[in-house]
């Protein structure tokens, strides 16, 4: 496993031969967290002595001491404040991280509620709503959260207290659970960087070292995919179509697709339907990812091609109808019945069927010798009386291009038994030369 970040993002850094960066420079805001004490007296905390300053047999006990006097939250956005204790819960938080690093033998069973605690207490809060509605990560500022001198550390903390080899997750699996996790997704909506990188790592060590909630997660990211996708704003920023064509296409490779496949073509079609300028770049991008030995896959292409075609425009219809009729032709002739029958259902669906109509001087030629070899050769009876009503189909759209590559088929096939038939005679005569040779040779036929 990858180590967690130990260095905040270097976000406060200005190209100084960006006038863009110069002038965004000056738009950096803080926001607090919502989750602090109300005005009132200062906050005073007992000091503690150091962990390494008392006896190793006392030093769980004073582990759990300071951990409760982590839980209270400062207001960072009032600066001249509890100044003095804020400095406290810092080197507080710094001791902490350094003793689960190195320590040994801290990890009590009681130590587990209260380490979720504290950092629940510290982390787990409403995110204030951004300054502008359409906040773009590549042009604007972000938001920095005040409190994240405290905050780092609590997440260093974290992830040092995850990555311990006395960690066990049957004992942190009572504390570490659905709703734990569930907040722990909220906070992405951070406009602050340093923040959503810490929290891929918590993400990512929690997934690893919990194997019930790995369902769980995968199925809450789905739903926050949907939910993002669903609310973007016309028309598509260039870093949305970005993740269409370099996230969720790929996506399409891993050897897990069937566990989230019918969000993935759900976003897939969103994406279309609000741009529809992007339905090429998808199909051949799906045509290039097209699984070549796993006929379950296929299948679900299939399926989710046919999605695509029931929401395409017949202006980019055209634009991708040769190859994808190509790589239909193959599927229609695979020998895995599942797949050929799923291809051949295409003639099935009415709006699938009129674009083909429209288009059959182009796409009949592609299917046709496919279709017809089929016809005459498949294994399976129900293929079989499948494309008898697919070739039924294209007679009735184009009955004088139909004949045309009937009699051009035929002739085709004329030609090629002619040629197999040659070759199986020039075959026999080598092997008969082969004899020859052999009894003479054996001296049986005189030479």
């Amino acid at each position: 496993m990858s180590s967690a970040p130990t260095s905040s993002p270097s976000v406060d850094k200005v190209d100084g031969f960006s006038r863009k960066s110069v002038r965004k420079a000056k738009q950096k805001r803080s926001q607090s967290s919502s989750q602090f004490r109300s005005q009132g007296k200062p906050i005073e905390l007992t000091p503690l002595p150091l962990l390494k300053d008392v006896p190793a047999p006392e030093q769980p006990e004073l582990f759990l001491k300071k951990l409760q006097q982590c839980c209270t939250v400062f207001d960072f956005m009032d600066t001249l404040s509890d100044l003095k204790m804020k400095e406290y819960k810092r080197s507080t938080l710094n001791e902490l991280v350094d003793y689960v690093t190195v320590s040994r033998g801290y990890l009590t069973e009681q130590a587990y509620p209260e380490v979720v605690k504290m950092v629940s207490h510290n982390i787990f809060r409403t995110l204030p709503p951004s300054d502008s509605n359409e906040f773009d990560p590549e042009e604007d500022e972000p938001t920095l959260e005040a409190s994240w001198p405290h905050l780092q550390l609590v997440y260093e903390f974290f992830i040092r207290f995850l990555e311990s080899q006395e960690f066990q997750p049957s004992i942190a699996k009572k504390y570490i659970d659905q709703k734990f996790v569930l907040q722990l997704l909220e906070l992405f909506d951070s406009e602050d960087p340093r923040e959503r990188d810490y929290l891929k790592t918590v993400l990512h060590r929690i997934y690893g070292k919990f194997l019930g909630l790995r369902a769980f997660i995968r199925k809450q990211i789905n739903n926050i995919f949907l939910r993002i996708i669903n609310g973007f704003a016309l028309p598509l920023k260039a870093e949305h179509k970005q993740f269409l064509v370099k996230v969720l296409i790929p996506l399409h490779t891993v050897r897990s697709l069937s566990l989230f496949h019918a969000q993935l073509a759900y976003c897939i079609v969103q994406f279309l339907e609000k741009d529809p300028t992007l339905t090429e770049p998808v199909i051949r991008g799906l045509l290039k990812f097209w699984p070549k030995t796993c006929s379950q896959k296929e299948v679900m292409f299939l399926g989710e091609l046919e999605e695509i075609l029931d929401v395409i425009e017949p202006t980019q219809f055209v634009k991708i109808q040769e190859p994808l009729f190509r790589q239909i032709s193959r599927c229609v002739s695979s020998p895995h019945f599942q797949v050929a029958e799923r291809a051949l259902y295409y003639w099935n669906n009415e709006y699938i069927m009129s674009l083909i109509e429209e288009n059959s001087s182009v796409i009949l030629p592609i299917m046709f010798a496919s279709l017809y070899r089929i016809s005459k050769e498949h294994w399976n009876p129900a293929i079989v009386a499948l494309v008898y009503n697919v070739l039924k189909a294209f007679m009735e759209m184009n009955s004088t291009l139909f004949d045309e590559l009937t009699a051009t088929y035929k002739s085709d096939r004329q030609r090629e038994k002619k040629k197999e038939k040659e070759r199986e005679e020039l075959w026999k005569k080598l092997e008969d030369l082969e004899l020859k040779r052999g009894l003479r040779s054996d001296g049986i036929i005189p030479t």
